[in-house]
C-alpha cells in the first residue's frame, strides 16, 4: 500500500503548477494534503477513483487539511473533540479494516515563539487523540459514524512542524530556539515517539543526512538544500514490520515543501 502526503501551501495554486500530474505518478493508495488554504465548493477535482474528506479552517484561505483514498473507509472524524483546537481544519482521521490514518497539519509556534502555548496544547491533545485511536476510542463532536471502533493502530502523516534532530535541518547551531526547532517542540515530538510510534523514514534511514522537506522561498534555499524534515510519516509500534519504504521526493516542486511518502505491506 502506498502512502503520499503533501502540504501543498495552497491546492488552489499548486493546481497551476502540475498538481494533477504529480497526483496521478504518485497513484497512491491514500494521498493526504496539508494547508490546502481553501473552503469547501472553491475548488472542483476530477477524482474518479477516489474518495475525498475535507477540513476546512473557519478562516478563510487558512490551513486546511484533506485526504484522497481510493478505498472507503469504514468512518471520517475531523478534529481532537477539543473545541478551542479545532477551528483551523488541522485533521483528517480516516478508519479502515488494518489502521486507522491520520492526517495532521500541526500549528506553527511562530516567530519569537508567541503561539507556543497554543502548539504545546495541540501536541498534548493530538498524542492523546492518536493514543486513543489505538484504544478504540474516538473523541465525541468530531462527525464519527461509529463511536465504537476497534482497537488497531495508527498511520500519522502530515507537517509536523518541527525538525527533531539536529541531523533533520542544515543548520541546527544558528536554528536553535526558532519555532520549528525548540527544545519545547522537540521534547513534544521525542514524546510521541516515546508513547509508541515511530518515525518511519530514520528507521530505514537512521544516518542520512541533507534530507529534507521543507525550504524556505527566502536566500535560495532549496537551490542550495539548506533545509528541513518536518513532513513525516509514524506509525504505531505494531506496524514496525510491515514498512517497507519511506521516500522524501525533493524533486516533486510545485510548494515549498515536497511530497513524502510510505510502503505498508498491509492488505
Amino acid at each position: 500500500m502506498r502512502l503520499v502526503s503533501w502540504n501543498v501551501n495552497g491546492l488552489r495554486a499548486v493546481m497551476k503548477k502540475g498538481f494533477m500530474d504529480i497526483f496521478d505518478e504518485f497513484d497512491a493508495d491514500i494521498f493526504a494534503l496539508q494547508e490546502t488554504k481553501l473552503q469547501e465548493g472553491q475548488i472542483e477535482l476530477d477524482l474518479p477513483q477516489y474518495h475525498d474528506y475535507w477540513s476546512y479552517a473557519e478562516r478563510k484561505g487558512y490551513s486546511g487539511t484533506a485526504v484522497f483514498s481510493k478505498q472507503e473507509p469504514l468512518q471520517m472524524v475531523r478534529g481532537l473533540g477539543i473545541p478551542d483546537l479545532d477551528t483551523e481544519g488541522r485533521i483528517v482521521a480516516l478508519e479502515f479494516e488494518p489502521f486507522w490514518f491520520v492526517d495532521v497539519y500541526t500549528p506553527n509556534a511562530q516567530s519569537e515563539l508567541k503561539r507556543l502555548d497554543h502548539r504545546m496544547a495541540w501536541d498534548d491533545a493530538f498524542l492523546d487523540f492518536c493514543k486513543g485511536l489505538e484504544a478504540g476510542v474516538v473523541p465525541e463532536g468530531v462527525g464519527a459514524t461509529n463511536t465504537a471502533p476497534a482497537p488497531k493502530p495508527v498511520v500519522m502523516c502530515g507537517d509536523f512542524n518541527v525538525a527533531h534532530q539536529e541531523i533533520d535541518l542544515k543548520n541546527p547551531r544558528t536554528n536553535r530556539g526558532n519555532p520549528g526547532f525548540s527544545d519545547e517542540e522537540r521534547e513534544k515530538f521525542t514524546t510521541l515517539l516515546d508513547a509508541g510510534f515511530i518515525d518511519t523514514f530514520r528507521l530505514l534511514h537512521p544516518d542520512t543526512e541533507g534530507a529534507y522537506s521543507w525550504w524556505s522561498y527566502r536566500f535560495n534555499a532549496r537551490a542550495n538544500n539548506a533545509g528541513w524534515r518536518i513532513d513525516y510519516f509514524l506509525v504505531s509500534e505494531a506496524l514496525r514490520d510491515k514498512v517497507q519504504m519511506a521516500s522524501i521526493y525533493n524533486e516533486v516542486f510545485g510548494s515549498d515543501h515536497c511530497p513524502v511518502a510510505l510502503e505498508l505491506d498491509v492488505e
